[in-house]
C-alpha cells in the first residue's frame, strides 16, 4: 500500500498533458482536464480546461448557443480531484484502478461556459477516509464562479 504524502514536505508542482495522462485513464473525448498549474499533494489542485468549439457536445447543445453541459463541467472537477488524490497517494493510474464518483453533493451552476472559456478547476481534499475521498470542489471562469459542488470518490481495482 502507498503512503499518504505530507503536504508540508511537497512544493507545489505542475503538470502538463503527458503527466496528466499519467495519472488519468481518461482519453479523448473524455478527457477533460489539459493542464495542472499547481498541486500540492495531499491538499490541492489548481488545474484548467480550455474549452474549444471544437467539443464535439456543442453540436447538440445548443447549437445556437453553445453551452458546456454542466455534468462535464462537474467530470472535469472529478478528474482534477482524481489527479490530485493518485498524486497524494503517490501512484499513477492502470488499467487495473479505477477512480469512481460515489456522491455530489450541493453542485450549484452560477454561469454558463461556452467556447473561447477557460475554466479553472480548483479543488481541495476535504477528507479521505476507509477508501472514500471527499472534496471540496469549484469551477472558475475568469473571476467568475461557474460551478461548485462537494464530491466524494473511491478508488477501486478492477479485473480486465
Amino acid at each position: 500500500m502507498n503512503e499518504v504524502i505530507d503536504p508540508s514536505e511537497k512544493t507545489p508542482a505542475s503538470l502538463d498533458i503527458r503527466g496528466i495522462l499519467e495519472h488519468l485513464p481518461h482519453r479523448y473525448p473524455m478527457l477533460m482536464v489539459d493542464r495542472v498549474l499547481e498541486i500540492v499533494p495531499g491538499q490541492s489542485i489548481h488545474a484548467i480546461k480550455n474549452v474549444s468549439i471544437n467539443e464535439a457536445f456543442f453540436m447538440g447543445h445548443f447549437p445556437h448557443i453553445p453551452v458546456m453541459p454542466g455534468v462535464l463541467m462537474i467530470e472535469a472537477l472529478a478528474q482534477a480531484a482524481g489527479i490530485l488524490s493518485f498524486q497524494t497517494i503517490g501512484q499513477t493510474a492502470d488499467p487495473h484502478s479505477v477512480f469512481y464518483f460515489v456522491g455530489i453533493d450541493g453542485a450549484r451552476f452560477k454561469r454558463p461556459v461556452g467556447p473561447g472559456d477557460q475554466l479553472h478547476l480548483k479543488v481541495n481534499i476535504l477528507r479521505s477516509k476507509g477508501g472514500i475521498w471527499k472534496y471540496e470542489a469549484k469551477a472558475m471562469v475568469d473571476d467568475q464562479l461557474a460551478v461548485d459542488a462537494e464530491l466524494m470518490c473511491t478508488m477501486r481495482k478492477v479485473e480486465i
